[in-house]
Formats: structure tokens, sequence, C-alpha cells
């Protein structure tokens, strides 16, 4: 309510006039006070008086509330004629608007309130739906099979199938059994000391003692194995140990053993519970396509590899034969197709069974494990094998040709470097004299010839300066080691295989290359690759005919001989590179890499095939022997004479075979 001011003295004539108009603010008097006070205020105030009963009265009769009202109540007053309006009816124009002030506030209260309560309302539903869910899952959980802590059971989180593997003819490399897991509940077991004799007696690698322990320490959960056949199985089973539980779950098995171990490379269980587990690979092709293998839409289409199982087991089991009686220290082969670079068969030993793959290793030396692939991961220097590069650069650069005079005499020094042959050679020979007798001394007159840059190049585009692209992953991290200063020194020892190393499925896809008329191919372990086009040309098919030509005659006249098989036409090259120092301090000279790659048959080349062993020594004759001659080309003839019949290869009349040996004296030693 407003303070009203306090009036001013009014002149005797003024009175009634400013009686009349203070009245507006004065709180009303009773009817009977208002009625004497007019007849006794004179002419003015008796006019007042009057006037102010006739207009009261005709208000009063017919008075509503105007609709600005509230509006000049909420500014703390009200207008002149509700004021006259509510004097007339006997009420304060201010208690009035305060009332309405009141009621309107009553009204927003009532209107915040209703808010608030919705809101609890919809809080309260929110936790009581969350604690719903909460008690839903707790009893889903209260009423599944246990699962050992930091594993997932079987569920849209992961997919258990794993499609099929297998070779260019259809034949099983791995594919999924269904299988039991077995694990324990130790607090569901009646005698965990009877269980843990039993399960010990069951599997002799477990410890009876540790298993009673895990029994008795207070857990609840406990795998005991990850898969178990069904034998096993039925022994579990009848020791009547109800803490002792069996887990439905399928298991990765490799039909073929060791076979293709290293191609294959194994799997492994990844998410698991005790109703399924899923099933990932870990090594090899099975790693490389392990998102493929583990597509639940392709589950029913087997990856076809371009292996074929009958050419990998009669090259692995050559290569075994070998290795033991040349008391190698490991060995590898690549059979590969030369039009379009399908591998074949790809050996490394030793090897492993992929059913039982051995951990990494902890010590020693990477390729000393079985798990090492040495065809495809092992780099190494491979010798002399490397001369047919610098003959065909030289050719197709038109620098020389095969009948060329080269300066073989020796040795030959740069700096404190010497370079000499195997043996004395000639002081002059032909371009494939040097390729036939293996003269370091002449390749590198060659290659100093040509120049750094161009051996470089040439090389590059062989794809010996990169990992190679192949389905595996060890490959794809197998980078060849070249010289990091690349000096004339270099130019002339990497010519001849020294200097670099690379794997021996970098050394197949070049001798491929050089082989089918010139076209890069890039190795595959997916059958169905088509061949290259002419944008991969390399060297012209005149250099590569003529290539050919000269790697059959080191077969037929020089230090490949042993090698040859009367009927296939095999062409290629030995190399044989002392191996480096474990102290990295010079090469040791007893211990070698010998090497022998090539391809048949020599006047349309199907088949590269090449052969590596490391520190093997024939020992047949007086003296030790270490050199290709007498350790790799042996076994690339025998693996070619089990290897052609099974694909469907016969051998050449004779008659073509003595014309293409051309009847030249083999005067190269074997090396």
């Amino acid at each position: 309510m407003m303070r009203r001011a306090a009036p001013e003295p009014a002149a005797p004539g003024a009175a009634a006039g400013a009686g009349g108009e203070l009245a507006l603010f004065e709180r009303p008097a009773p009817p009977d006070a208002r009625a004497g006070g007019g007849h006794g205020a004179g002419n003015g105030t008796g006019h007042g008086a009057g006037q102010g009963a006739g207009q009261g009265g005709e208000h009063g009769a017919g008075w509503a509330p105007d609709p600005d009202l509230d509006d000049a109540a909420a500014l703390g007053g009200a207008r002149l004629a509700d004021v006259i309006a509510a004097r007339s009816q006997g009420r304060d124009p201010n208690a009035e608007a305060a009332r309405r002030r009141r009621e309107r506030e009553r009204r927003r209260q009532a209107e915040l309130r209703r808010r608030a309560q919705w809101r609890v309302f919809m809080l309260c539903g929110v936790f009581l739906l969350a604690y719903a869910a909460l008690a839903g899952r707790m009893a889903h959980l209260a009423g599944s099979d246990p699962a050992e802590p930091g594993v997932m059971a079987a569920g849209p989180g992961f997919s258990a199938v794993r499609a099929e593997i297998r070779d260019r003819n259809g034949a099983v490399l791995a594919a999924n059994v269904p299988v039991w897991s077995l694990y324990a509940r130790p607090d569901e077991m009646v005698d965990p000391a009877a269980a843990a004799r039993g399960l010990a007696r069951i599997f002799p690698d477990l410890d009876e003692k540790a298993l009673l322990r895990r029994f008795t320490d207070g857990r609840r959960f406990l795998w005991i194995r990850r898969a178990i056949t069904p034998a096993e199985r039925l022994a579990v089973h009848d020791l009547g140990e109800p803490g002792l539980k069996f887990g439905p779950r399928e298991a990765r098995v490799y039909p073929a053993g060791r076979a293709a171990a290293h191609v294959l490379g194994g799997a492994s269980y990844g998410k698991e519970g005790v109703a399924a587990a899923e099933i990932v690979g870990v090594a090899g092709v099975e790693r490389h396509f392990d998102a493929r293998l583990r597509d639940p839409a392709r589950a029913a289409e087997p990856l076809r590899l371009s292996i074929d199982l009958r050419v990998q087991a009669a090259f692995a089991e050559v290569l075994d034969e070998a290795m033991k009686r040349l008391h190698a220290r490991g060995a590898a082969g690549v059979l590969m197709d030369a039009r379009n670079g399908e591998v074949l068969a790809l050996v490394s030993l030793p090897d492993f069974d992929p059913n039982r793959r051995p951990p990494p290793p902890v010590r020693g030396r990477p390729d000393d494990h079985p798990t090492f692939n040495r065809a495809a991961q092992g780099v190494y220097e491979l010798g002399s094998t490397f001369k047919p590069f610098t003959a065909a650069m030289v050719m197709e650069a038109g620098l020389a040709g095969p009948d060329t005079l080269v300066d073989t005499r020796g040795p030959l020094y740069w700096g404190r470097f010497r370079i000499s042959d195997f043996h004395r050679m000639p002081d002059q020979m032909t371009l494939r004299e040097v390729l036939v007798e293996s003269s370091n001394v002449g390749t590198a007159r060659l290659a100093i010839l040509a120049g750094a840059r161009r051996l470089q190049d040439f090389l590059a585009r062989l794809g010996l300066f990169e990992p190679l692209p192949v389905e595996l992953p060890e490959a794809r991290s197998a980078r060849p080691l070249t010289p990091p200063n690349w000096s004339e020194i270099s130019t002339m020892t990497v010519s001849y295989g020294h200097g670099i190393s690379v794997t021996p499925l970098h050394l197949a896809a070049a001798y491929a290359t050089l082989a089918n008329g010139g076209l890069r191919v890039r190795p595959t372990l997916v059958a169905g690759a088509r061949p290259p086009g002419e944008e991969a040309r390399v060297i012209s098919a005149e250099t590569s005919r003529r290539l050919r030509e000269m790697l059959r005659a080191v077969v037929t006249e020089g230090t490949g001989r042993n090698a040859d098989v009367p009927g296939y036409e095999i062409a290629g090259k030995t190399g044989t590179a002392e191996k480096p120092r474990t102290d990295g301090r010079g090469y040791d000279h007893d211990k070698v890499i010998a090497t022998f790659a090539g391809f048949f048959p020599a006047h349309d080349p199907r088949y590269v095939i090449v052969a590596t062993t490391d520190e093997a020594v024939e020992s047949s004759g007086r003296r030790p022997r270490r050199t290709a001659g007498w350790t790799a080309a042996p076994i690339v003839a025998e693996a070619v004479r089990r290897i052609a019949p099974i694909l469907g290869m016969r051998p050449l009349p004779a008659p073509r075979a003595t014309a293409d040996a051309g009847g030249a004296p083999a005067r190269a030693a074997l090396r």
C-alpha cells in the first residue's frame, strides 16, 4: 500500500473541493456518517457528498472489474473509476489490489509446485528403470554358466566360426572341428585331492601339487584345458568329480600336420567363454586373412591357396633328407609358377606342427627357432645367384652380348679389398663363359662398366630392394639389406651377390622375371593370379631368351651339373656365400649359405625352383665340400624328379635334351 503524503492546509473556500478530492484516499466512512456529513458540510460538502452518493449508486448497481485492473494493481495502484466503485461498495481499493496480487502469487506458486512434482516423478521413474535393468542383469549372470575372469561368453561380441583353407586342388589344409574344453569349479568339488591326482594321470604335463594348490586357494573358476579329445573327455568324466565341467567349442586343426606349416602359420583362441571361443590367426595366411576367415557371411566359402599339397610334401621331404645327410643347420625351398608368381611350395626347415605351435623364442638366434620362416622371412647373402642379374643388365643396356669378351685377370684390388675367383680363370672370357664358370672378377668388371646407378635401378625394378607383397605377415617385414653407402666396391660385390641380403622368395620372383620373357611377377599364395602385362616389363624377350640359354649351359657345362635331370631341361645358377660372423667382424670361411636358383624346362619355363641350405657340408669325398654345386644343386635335381610327374610334366625326348646340352666339356669346378 502506498504511503499517503499529509495534505497542506487549504483555504476555507477550497475546503469542499479539497475535502472531496482527499476523500478518494481515505478509508470510507460508515453510511450514516456519510449521510450526516452531507448535510453539515455546507454547500460544497453536500454537493460533493450528494454527487458522490449519486455516482456511487450508479456505479454500484452495475459495477464489474475492469480488465486492466490487474495491470494497474500490479503497478501498486488502481484506476479512478475502480476506486470510486470500491468506495461505493464499502471496500478499500488498495486492499483489493493487494488481494489480487496475493491470488496471482498463489497461482504462480501452485504452478511451480506442480512442475517440481512432475520433475521428481520423472527422476524417480528413471531411477526405477535403472535399478530394474541392473537387477535383471544380476539375475541373468546369477543364472548363467561361470566364465573365467577376463574372457567373454559367446554372443554378438564375437563369432566362433572360421572358414576352411584349401590347396589349389581342394585338399583341406585347415578346418574347424567340434571339441570340448575342460574347466573346474573348485567351490563345487567333493574331493579336490582326488581330482588333482586323476587329472595329473590323464594329462601327464599337469602337476598334481600345483593343481591341488589352485583348487584350494579360494578361486571359483579354473581352466584345465582349452580343448580335449573325446578319449580325454571320457577319462575325466569317469573321475566322477562334479566340480570338473566341460564346455562346447571348436578347435582349428591342420590335417596335413607339418606340411605347409610356415604358409598356414597357425591360430589360437581369442575371446572365449565356457560355451564358445573365438579362433584368431597368429601367423601366416591365418593371420593375413584373419578378417576374411572370421567373416560369418563367408564362413562356407573356403580360402583357396596356390599351394599344391602334394608338391609341398614332396619338396619338404627332399629338403629334410638332404638337411640330415649334409648336417645342415637349416634349409629352405620355393617352387613358383614363372608366368604369374603363384607359389606352389614354400618350405622352411626346421619346421613345426601348427596343431601344436611352439611359443615364440626367448633366447638364441631367431632363425634357429622352428617358427622362423627361412624362405620368406630370413634375408641372406645368396652369392653367385645374382650374377644372372648383372648379365641381364649389361645385355639389356647393349653394353655386352653373350660372346662379348670380358677381362677376367685377377685378383682385382680396390683399396684394401681383394676380389678373386674360386679357381684360376683365363685372362679373357666371353660373357657366357663368365656366367657358366661363375667368375667374380669378370662379373665385377661388367658392373663397373655399367655403373652403380644402372645396377641399383635394375635390381630395384626386379623388386630386390623392398619387402615382398606376398600374403605372409612375416614376409612383409623382411626388408632386404643393402649397402648404406653405395660405393664402387659395393657395386662390384653386389654384382655377384655379396653385400646384399634378400630372402629366397625374393630370388625366386626375380628369376621368374628373367625366365618368363622379362615381365616382373609378384609372388602370391592365393590361387587364380593373372599373368602380368606389358607394363611390368623389365627386360626384353630377346634378353630373356639369351639368358635362358646361358643358364641352361651353367647346368650342362658349368657349376650346376649336379642339378641336371635328363628330359626336364633345368637351367639355373649356383651361389655360395660365406656367412657373416655373429660378432660382426668379417665372414666365417667354414660356414656358408649355398643356393641353387633355376627354372624348367629351359626352352619354355613353367616353374622356378630355389633351394637353400645353411651350413651344409658334403662329406663323401676326401675333403669336406660346402659349395652349392655339391649341396644345393643335387637337392634341386631330386626335387624336380619327384615334383615334375606330380605336376603332369613328361620328360622331353633324349635327342632334344642332348642337343640342348651341346656336348661341351665341363670345365668349371662345381661351385
